[in-house]
């Protein structure tokens, strides 16, 4: 179980690397662009779409690291006014609810993916990508959070993490 923690933390640590990756070529080909058009005064047909797609894939991409390293906006009011195991309870219930919720989107995304690829569907500008690249994203950062999610829930049955990343003691004083 430990080593499957682990596993997917690093799977979910790459995909961090990779979406920062994106981020970083998505600048650079703005800055590419800028340049064409109004240094070299030349057009620029795929600069737009690229980096449209590109910063698309690293939102679904990196969304496994923000996961893992608990980067989303978390509100931690309810779990500090709660005692260690109702604080537990909704830590497991959050965690089961939103792995439906990325199961559900994997599939349909996975869906969605595979009729783009089957019938060879393309952009309708100049550049003609093929659609089911950047629609690819989606399935594979929706499946890996799965699997973060996974991970974090066996984190909480086996002690170690804690809900909300808070300490048993800690609470709101005044309670």
């Amino acid at each position: 179980m430990a080593a499957f923690i682990r596993f997917v933390g690093f799977i979910s640590r790459l995909c961090g690397i990779a979406a920062a990756l994106m981020v970083l070529i998505s600048v650079l080909v703005v800055c590419q662009m800028v340049w064409m058009r109004y240094v070299m005064e030349a057009s620029s047909y795929w600069q737009t779409e690229f980096v449209t797609y590109l910063l698309i894939a690293a939102t679904f991409i990196g969304s496994p690291y923000v996961l893992l390293t608990r980067g989303h906006v978390n509100v931690d009011l309810v779990p500090l006014y709660l005692g260690p195991r109702a604080r537990l309870a909704l830590a497991y219930l959050a965690a089961i609810v939103a792995l439906a919720f990325c199961l559900l989107v994997t599939w349909y995304s996975a869906e969605f993916w595979y009729e783009a690829w089957e019938n060879r569907w393309l952009s309708e500008t100049v550049w003609r990508v093929r659609m089911w690249i950047p629609y690819a994203a989606m399935p594979l950062g929706f499946a890996v959070m799965s699997l973060q999610y996974v991970a974090d829930i066996l984190a909480l049955a086996t002690g170690r993490d804690t809900p909300f990343g808070i300490s048993p003691e800690q609470r709101v004083m005044g309670d």
